[in-house]
């Protein structure tokens, strides 16, 4: 009787399992409520089922999520410098002499040149570092927080009879 007994559970449970109490299975293959369970072929004292989760494979891949360019841009700009030039200046003074006859001589007029200068402003340009620039890119390591929705099967027990069913 024992195995008899067993047989009906065990067929119990193969039946409660093969009909509409799972609509959806672990491969997203849909299974009509009304649907008639196969008929298989089992060894009624021996039966292993397989309970079958969802498991997440998580993958990483490098997209390009924008571009930079980096470019100097010139401008012109119009600056004043004060700067101190020298330069000469004639000056002639007269002077009134004590006596009041002036000597005059007789023979050609006498010429004095002065050479006088000034300082003028000469300029050339040349291009100082302002500064350096480094570029380049830097690897960070954020958390990434992810979720999805896993399947999993559990194992249920229906019932029908009075069958004896040991946990």
């Amino acid at each position: 009787m024992g195995g008899a007994s067993l047989g009906i559970v065990i067929g119990g449970l193969i039946g409660g399992l093969s009909t509409s109490s799972f609509t959806e299975n672990i491969f997203s293959e849909y299974v009509p409520e009304t649907s008639t369970p196969k008929q298989s072929t089992y060894d009624y004292e021996n039966v292993t089922l397989q309970i079958k989760e969802e498991q997440l494979d998580l993958a990483k891949k490098l997209i390009q999520t924008g571009e930079v360019k980096i470019y100097r841009e010139y401008f012109t700009e119009e600056k004043s410098f004060t700067v101190p030039v020298k330069r000469e200046e004639l000056v002639i003074e007269k002077k009134k002499l004590s006596t009041g006859t002036p000597e005059h001589k007789d023979g050609p007029t006498e010429i004095i040149r002065i050479l006088l200068s000034e300082e003028q402003v000469e300029f050339t340009k040349h291009k100082v570092a302002l500064e350096d620039v480094s570029i380049y890119k830097q690897q960070l390591e954020d958390i990434k927080q992810v979720e999805e929705t896993l399947k999993r099967e559990e194992l249920k027990i229906k019932i029908s009879g009075s069958p004896l069913v040991k946990d």
